[in-house]
């Protein structure tokens, strides 16, 4: 039988987002907590003012280890190790020959050789399938705490997870069971992330609620990633988008050795990006939604990639990818244009979430 046909993977908070009501979605495989009662908006200001926790165990974690294993990161993700070390976490890309962005993930350095990648969901597959490691994926559940007050709240369960700074790796134990955590995160706010064993991730999950710890699900994480402009796979990234057209050249270990669509991504540096990855914010509070064209002057020069309503700014805010040709710069006007309505919106610097252009 089919991975499809058994129906989606469910994580080890399963019963935990069933007993507190959450709409669950269908989302890379896993069917997962789209929100709870309280809704997206509320999940999201949660985050933005406290502190939310996320179920992401959908997130692959693919173990590297071993002689090698270095090498093997260095030669086939795009970002540069050697300027991180062990106890440390890197953001890099998988990219095709063309320079395009397979996945982009998260490389947790837990020892000398001893790796931990975090694909997305969707991707686990590919990237284990270039990388000398072992999915553990199923093995464990992966909780996200993201807030102002998140390492605070932490701390009143576990001091030494919440002192884990940001994008660094540590590994300890709670309640007798190891947790690898890292500073990292997906909602533009301080937090970490917590890799629990499968068995003990419901008793983490209870915890943290107790604690003060706001459930959100997938539509707030969504909306507090893009208001933060960070990049979604298979929206800002993907096939045909490169780093350097989503911003990300600091995502390209240039000084390093060759690695997978390293010759691309030189041609097109050389030539210059014909295409960038822009914020825009729009006059009202209808959503911009992909794949809207943005025009200027009655001419498309782009499209949405991501939009939606910002629960912060109440208007209506996306990432587009735009020809670089107009030289459009923050505060500049432009049209999307939507199911035959035109939205009046300006270019906007990223992160969107500042409130001025």
């Amino acid at each position: 039988m089919s991975p499809a046909a058994q129906g989606p993977k469910h994580s080890a908070l399963h019963g935990e987002h069933v007993a507190l009501g959450a709409k669950l979605v269908e989302f890379g495989g896993w069917e997962m907590p789209l929100s709870y009662p309280s809704g997206t908006i509320a999940e999201h200001r949660a985050c933005r003012s406290g502190a939310a926790m996320f179920d992401v165990s959908h997130l692959g974690t693919v173990r590297v280890e071993g002689n090698g294993s270095f090498d093997a990161l260095q030669r086939t993700l795009s970002n540069d190790l050697r300027a991180i070390a062990p106890g440390r976490a890197q953001y890099t890309h998988l990219l095709a020959d063309d320079g395009s962005v397979v996945d982009d993930m998260i490389v947790w350095w837990l020892g000398a050789e001893r790796f931990d990648v975090m694909p997305n969901a969707s991707n686990t597959e590919r990237v284990r399938a270039v990388l000398p490691g072992t999915d553990v994926t199923e093995r464990r559940a992966v909780l996200a705490v993201q807030g102002p007050a998140a390492r605070r709240i932490l701390a009143t369960v576990s001091r030494e997870a919440a002192a884990v700074g940001r994008f660094r790796v540590g590994e300890v134990f709670w309640r007798g069971h190891p947790l690898t955590v890292a500073g990292t995160g997906y909602t533009g706010e301080d937090g970490v992330e917590c890799a629990v064993p499968a068995e003990a991730a419901a008793a983490l999950w209870r915890a943290l609620l107790e604690a003060g710890a706001t459930p959100a699900g997938l539509g707030a994480r969504d909306t507090l990633r893009l208001e933060a402009g960070l990049p979604l796979h298979g929206h800002e990234l993907g096939p045909g988008i490169t780093p350097l057209q989503a911003g990300l050249s600091w995502v390209v270990g240039w000084d390093k050795g060759e690695f997978s669509g390293r010759a691309a991504l030189e041609a097109e540096r050389q030539r210059g990006v014909r295409r960038s990855l822009k914020g825009l914010v729009t006059e009202g509070r209808q959503p911009p939604r992909e794949p809207a064209a943005v025009s200027l002057g009655g001419v498309a020069i782009g499209r949405v990639t991501s939009g939606n309503f910002s629960p912060m700014l109440e208007v209506g805010i996306a990432l587009a990818l735009i020809d670089t040709e107009p030289g459009l710069k923050a505060g500049d006007p432009v049209v999307i244009d939507q199911r035959g309505r035109q939205l009046p919106a300006r270019v906007h610097r990223l992160p969107v979430l500042a409130s001025e252009a």
